[in-house]
């Protein structure tokens, strides 16, 4: 009986689930990562990574599902050209965000940091530099390397999406025929995005000691 009960309760929770989520998508907020429409003012782009890039394979996807902008595999044929200046599948870091009791390492802060720019095809800057640095702490554990690892691989993934979707956004506001927006650049650590929020909130103080990211 008590297990009958439990299992109706569950049910009638996922159903009321389903409906919060829909009810608050169909307002027009849209959870992150789950794609938000943007409306880009090109009809054709330009993506200046290379084409096995994840990065690159994810943004051209959004970028075509959303209106109807085309990719085209030469810039001199592109309305807009976005320009990579830091590559975050080179620059992602690894850092020591906390210690255990023990002294040995309890929490890892994932970093992945663009650089980019849009222009148009004579060159003229629609978008100055943009800086956007994505955070994920991370603990960690060396009684389960595998599932950290995977975990680790996980987050990155979620933080190309999150990536992806703030760059079409900032794209979305180009004004064509207006002036470059002011560029974004924040120093290291002074713009992080945690995780669960859209807006840059100060870093905390840590001195982090440098640690290869794995591929």
């Amino acid at each position: 009986m008590t297990h009958s009960m439990t299992l109706t309760r569950m049910a009638r929770n996922a159903v009321l689930l389903a409906a919060l989520a829909g009810s608050v998508t169909a307002c027009g907020f849209h959870l992150r990562g789950s794609g938000g429409s943007y409306t880009l003012p090109f009809k054709s782009m330009y993506v200046g990574l290379p084409e096995s890039s994840p990065l690159a394979i994810d943004l051209k996807r959004n970028i075509r599902v959303n209106g109807n902008t085309v990719i085209v595999g030469d810039p001199k044929a592109a309305d807009g050209i976005i320009d990579v200046i830091t590559d975050p599948e080179k620059t992602r870091t690894k850092t020591i965000l906390s210690l255990n009791s023990a002294g040995r390492v309890g929490e890892y802060l994932l970093s992945y940091n663009i650089v980019f720019r849009v222009r148009d095809n004579s060159g003229a800057e629609l978008l100055g530099p943009t800086q956007i640095t994505l955070t994920r702490p991370i603990t960690f554990n060396e009684t389960q390397l595998l599932a950290k690892e995977q975990e680790e691989a996980l987050l990155y993934r979620d933080m190309q999406t999150d990536l992806v979707q703030q760059m079409m956004r900032r794209m979305a506001a180009i004004k064509i025929g207006a002036p470059a927006p002011a560029s974004a650049t924040p120093g290291p650590g002074s713009a992080l995005l945690m995780p669960g929020t859209s807006e840059p909130t100060p870093a905390a103080t840590v001195p982090p000691a440098s640690v290869p990211a794995k591929q």
